[in-house]
């Protein structure tokens, strides 16, 4: 069940897979950013709005496990139709929020949502990563090639959602902005339920839960390095970054707060476009097809390290003054943006090397595995990202992200190349 060459309705299926996932992640990168702006304008503090999200990570942990346990054993086509499915109506549940309600309540209910948005994500994700191990061809580095382009311009579509998150809210409003996604991700859905091509598995029968438990040490360590990994991203692109640009950008005024919305939204949207655009391209910089896949692992060790360096140098600049200051804002979004271009190297092979030690026969439980990792990360820098901006501000936010950076790059030094 190797890939070897891309047949052409294997072509069609990986396009199609990769269309409706980046119509799922314009919605989830708008509806990040549109719980995130409307909330605070509320008055939430950094915590609170952390526990907005952190049922979302928690549902990834669960999803990932059990995902690919489904996706085996009833094929990749039911998870990724019902993460599409139920990402609309989270989005119909999420515009039925009263804003008569006490806040406690409000919290439990957009919890709530979340979580139902985090199990749909997760689905569309397991499916389309473990579809590219079976339908890229194996030359010349295909597998590689079609892993970044999936993932590179998956992110760059998110990005174009966070900046669609804070132009919908400062225009329509929460409500018909949410309703209005829904209403294109289910005509998108239908769409591909019509004209969805063969060419994916359909599972098989014996699979079993238990096999979703990796026995592969490198699938192990790299799991392992991929919670350090996102834990050091979200810990201060969640919630701290946001809530100190909206502290220096807005003067408290209806346009002001608007004007804020945009320029937060237009640097959350441009990081994360160019994070997607540096990981389509990380192929031809890492020059990955003359390369064996013992050299990728040893660049990944480098990467890692090189990564760490960053929030490391944004910490001491924070430690360097006492509270917002022009010099330090211009800092941190030129840190930040060479964090997003070293990170974005060191994703990128993440997502090729999990791919190239899994086996094609269990590909989606080891996927499912990764990802789960992927999103105990995500998690923990959830959580992190308020309680240490509102204990410790910039300096102790971005200093937790360099040690956990640190420790991803740590892991990564155990991997090692597997025999061809």
């Amino acid at each position: 069940m190797k890939p070897t060459a891309a047949r052409p309705e294997g072509l069609s299926a990986y396009i199609a897979v990769t269309a409706s996932y980046w119509a799922f992640m314009l919605t989830d990168g708008a509806l990040r950013m549109l719980v995130l702006l409307h909330f605070h304008t509320l008055g939430f503090s950094p915590v609170e709005l952390a526990y907005l999200f952190v049922l979302y990570e928690i549902a990834g942990v669960v999803t990932n496990l059990a995902a690919g346990w489904i996706a085996a054993r009833f094929g990749l086509t039911s998870t990724l139709y019902a993460g599409l499915g139920l990402q609309v109506l989270a989005l119909l549940a999420l515009a039925r929020l009263d804003p008569g309600w006490a806040a406690g309540a409000s919290v439990v209910y957009v919890m709530l949502v979340q979580g139902a948005s985090g199990v749909a994500k997760d689905l569309a994700k397991m499916s389309s990563k473990s579809a590219v191990k079976l339908l890229a061809p194996a030359a010349d580095g295909g597998l590689f090639r079609w892993v970044a382009l999936l993932t590179g311009s998956k992110n760059m579509v998110k990005g174009a959602g966070f900046l669609l998150g804070a132009a919908l809210l400062a225009t329509l409003g929460f409500v018909w902005a949410v309703l209005g996604m829904a209403a294109i991700l289910a005509v998108i859905l239908l769409a591909v339920l019509i004209a969805m091509p063969p060419g994916l598995p359909k599972g098989r029968r014996g699979a079993k839960f238990s096999e979703i438990w990796s026995r592969s040490a490198n699938v192990n360590w790299l799991s392992a390095a991929r919670v350090f990994l996102f834990g050091a991203r979200d810990v201060w692109f969640v919630v701290g970054i946001p809530i100190y640009f909206y502290a220096v950008l807005s003067d408290g005024t209806t346009e002001g707060n608007r004007a804020a919305f945009f320029l937060i939204g237009s640097f959350m949207a441009g990081w994360v476009i160019l994070y997607g655009l540096v990981q389509a391209n990380a192929p031809q910089l890492l020059r990955a097809a003359r390369r064996p896949e013992r050299e990728l692992v040893a660049a990944a060790r480098g990467w890692a390290w090189a990564l760490a360096a960053v929030p490391a140098l944004l910490t001491l600049c924070a430690l360097a003054t006492d509270g917002p200051q022009t010099w330090l804002t211009v800092t941190l979004v030129v840190g930040l943006l060479i964090f997003g271009v070293v990170f974005a190297v060191n994703s990128s092979l993440h997502s090729y090397l999990i791919l190239a030690f899994s086996r094609a026969e269990r590909v989606t439980m080891d996927v499912g595995f990764y990802y789960m990792a992927n999103a105990t990360g995500r998690l923990a820098g959830t959580l992190l990202s308020g309680l240490t901006y509102q204990a410790g501000g910039l300096a102790l936010m971005l200093g937790t992200a360099a040690l956990l950076v640190a420790l991803s790059a740590l892991a990564v030094g155990f991997l090692r190349a597997e025999p061809a």
